[in-house]
């Protein structure tokens, strides 16, 4: 069957843009047709002085695979943000230029568009802000902006890409950032057969479409009761549903809140209050898309579930008791086949990726 493409978003977005690129003086450069489905919502995060243009996306793309932005030239944004994973990396914990593992796991980095607050702990509140800090942070990339421009600068191919995105062939840290950003808010992950089934192209199959149905259901729902098959003996029946739904609601299984899920008895890691200061957000984690979740294991913050039948199992447990765990984790009744639908309901929100995101050919 022909994979259907995005819904486009209308003209009118084309028409902004233009007035954005005025207001930027970003010279000839030409918007870039930005499109998604339409019920992903229109609630986007692109900074007024930052507008998506076909030039800046290109030189984004370039930089994002560029490993002169590393200390020692040996790896890139991509190195820990693989395509073929999603833009993640396989590992618990990605390693930087000196092979010093990071704290948190590598996040996707698909669906960015409509994300404003970055990293696990959400301490970055601009995509922008968010790409500075792997660039020159000690144990990842570690190099300062100053000398990342001065290593663009020593090439005769960054001069006229900077050019064409930006109207100057001036290689600053505002324009590698902005540059980086375009590129990333274009990694739009839609088109999986949950998407199809959406837009009524698409039937699941009776596990997977069991498996929506646990994870939207409402997880404090009793069914009844079931007769078993010998003695009449009444049986407990699994709940309505998984709960899933409450955090990972809406066709981009995300929102921008913090939970402490009980992965944790006593804190490793502090999590969002590390930023805040507050203890109630101790072991507090940013709920992240589960769009593409098959192929972006391990999963959590610390990488520490190998994979995605580990993870409903997990939530089905209630996670681990401590004092800031989330009311909204507790121990549901689903049995075995339950958990195999759920996994292969999660398998089914693996989606298309646009084209022209791996890295560019070396010039």
């Amino acid at each position: 069957m022909k994979k259907p493409g995005f819904v486009s978003f209308s003209i009118g977005i084309i028409i902004l843009l233009s007035a954005f690129l005025q207001k930027a003086g970003t010279g000839a450069s030409t918007p870039y047709p930005l499109t998604y489905p339409a019920y992903f919502g229109h609630r986007i995060n692109i900074r007024d002085d930052n507008p998506l243009t076909n030039e800046g996306v290109a030189l984004g793309r370039r930089l994002f695979y560029e490993k002169r932005l590393s200390a020692n030239n040996t790896i890139s944004c991509g190195t820990c943000h693989q395509q073929r994973l999603a833009f993640t990396d396989g590992r618990a914990f990605s390693l930087g230029f000196d092979g010093t593992p990071t704290k948190r796991n590598s996040m996707t980095l698909a669906n960015l568009l409509w994300v404003r607050h970055f990293f696990w702990d959400g301490r970055a509140a601009s995509l922008e802000a968010q790409a500075m800090i792997p660039l020159t942070d000690l144990h990842e990339m570690e190099q300062s902006m100053d000398s990342s421009i001065r290593k663009l600068e020593e090439t005769s191919l960054y001069g006229p890409l900077f050019a064409a995105a930006f109207g100057t062939d001036s290689i600053t840290k505002d324009h590698i950032l902005k540059a980086l950003t375009q590129f990333e808010r274009t990694l739009i992950s839609a088109n999986a057969p949950y998407d199809r089934y959406i837009r009524s192209e698409y039937q699941l199959d009776p596990s997977e479409k069991k498996g929506l149905d646990l994870f939207f259901g409402n997880a404090n729902a009793a069914t009844g009761d079931r007769r078993a098959a010998t003695g009449g003996r009444s049986v407990d029946m699994a709940t309505r549903g998984a709960g899933c739904g409450n955090c990972h609601g809406g066709p981009k299984t995300f929102n921008e809140t913090y939970h402490n899920n009980g992965l944790d008895r006593q804190f490793k890691d502090s999590g969002r209050a590390d930023v805040t200061g507050m203890r109630y957000d101790r072991g507090r984690f940013r709920v992240v898309t589960l769009r593409n979740i098959a192929l972006t294991a391990p999963y959590m913050h610390d990488g520490s579930l190998q994979t995605l039948q580990q993870v409903v199992d997990f939530y089905a447990g209630g996670g681990n008791s401590n004092p800031y765990l989330d009311k909204e984790i507790k121990a549901v009744k689903l049995f075995g086949q339950d958990r195999a639908d759920l996994v292969e309901f999660l398998k089914s929100l693996t989606g298309d990726l646009p084209p022209n995101v791996g890295p560019p050919e070396k010039k």
